[in-house]
This record gives structure tokens, sequence and C-alpha cells, in this order.
């Protein structure tokens, strides 16, 4: 079980959320048995330092609250479609300055499911360039669940994300969608951190499963 200095909730409580999944993960990590104040071995770091912390009785991966910029890592095996990678995201405000994150599919290029709490959104990010934005509401000093999914269809793909408060039940259907016509390219799943309130932004329990 994983106590954070800011939350405690029964294990129970948010282990459904991203582990009680039918299908056997392609990857997951609690960062458990990874070595503290070094990166995870099996990522890859695009930007930043991210670096493995304590945090009381378990650990969690860590984002510095500086410099102020937007930062990355990959991880997990290539995929295209047909799956769904979900994170929890621990993120503080400081006055009116607020840190912004998201996890993304298919590599650097792919879609990334964005909370943006400076401009009370769930955004979705391709490369660069937003695409879609819906209101959401964050809580700062609490974890975040977040969930993109990519999945082929009959007439091309369809990205959805949703997000909720660690400890409440995963909305049962997508917050945010977009229908692609262009087939996503191959590549890893992503986290994302810009600490632009000087606060650091925590990361933990990445999981990717199938979705067919």
């Amino acid at each position: 079980m994983k106590l954070s200095r800011a939350l405690f909730l029964p294990f129970a409580a948010v282990l459904p959320a991203l582990t009680l999944c039918a299908a056997e993960p392609i990857y997951k990590n609690d960062f458990e048995s990874a070595a503290v104040d070094k990166a995870p071995a099996d990522v890859m770091i695009m930007a930043g330092t991210f670096e493995v912390k304590q945090d009381g009785a378990g650990k969690v991966l860590e984002l510095p609250g500086e410099p102020l910029d937007t930062f990355g890592m990959l991880f997990g095996p290539s995929s295209k479609d047909d799956v769904s990678a979900s994170a929890r995201f621990f993120g503080t405000k400081k006055g009116r300055k607020f840190p912004t994150f998201g996890i993304s599919l298919n590599g650097v290029g792919g879609y990334r499911l964005q909370v943006s709490p400076a401009k009370n959104m769930l955004e979705f990010i391709k490369g660069d360039e937003p695409k879609l934005g819906v209101p959401f509401t964050w809580t700062s000093d609490s974890w975040t669940l977040l969930r993109i999914t990519v999945n082929k269809t009959g007439a091309g793909w369809v990205i959805e994300g949703k997000a909720w408060a660690a400890g409440t039940p995963e909305p049962e259907k997508p917050l945010i969608t977009v229908e692609e016509k262009t087939e996503p390219t191959a590549g890893r799943a992503g986290i994302w951190g810009s600490p632009y309130a000087g606060t650091a932004i925590r990361f933990d329990d990445l999981l990717i499963v199938p979705t067919k």
C-alpha cells in the first residue's frame, strides 16, 4: 500500500480505477522496486529531471518545480491503436500559478490528454497543437487520474480521454473525444508535466492495457 503525505486513501479506493482490468496489462509501474533519486531504468526521458522519491511508505516519480518548462518521459512498448494508458498525477498551485500535466499515446507526436488548471480545461494536444478542450475543475494538492484510449474503428480512429479525482469512481463515459482519419504512428506512451507554479509534480501507477 502506498501512502501519500497529501492524500490518505484505502488502497481499494485507488486500485479499481487503474489495475482491475479484464485484460492483462502490457505495462505497469508503481515505482516500488525502483531506486530512489534515480530515473526508472525502463523509461526514456525526453526532457526534464524525473526521479523516484520516497513518499511515506511508498514511492512516486517526481518532476521538480524548476525550471519552468514542459518536460516528458516515454514508457512501455511501442503501440499504435486499441490501447489505453493511465496514470495518477499530483500537483500544487501557488497563488495564481498552476501546473499542467498529461498522458499520451503514439509517441511525442501523438495525442496528449492534458489537465490545464489555469484554463479550467481538459484538453487534447497533438504534438504541440491544441485540438479540443472541455471544462474541467482540478483540485490542488490532490491526486488526479487520467486515462487516454486510442481505438481503431471502421471509419478511422477514436481518441478518448477521462479525468477524475482519486477516491471517486472512474467516469463511465469519456469526457473528451476526437475522431481521427489519419492513421496514428506507432509509439510509446508518455507522461508530461509543466511545473509553472514552481512546485513539484508527482506521478504514479503507470499502466497500459489493450482494449480489444
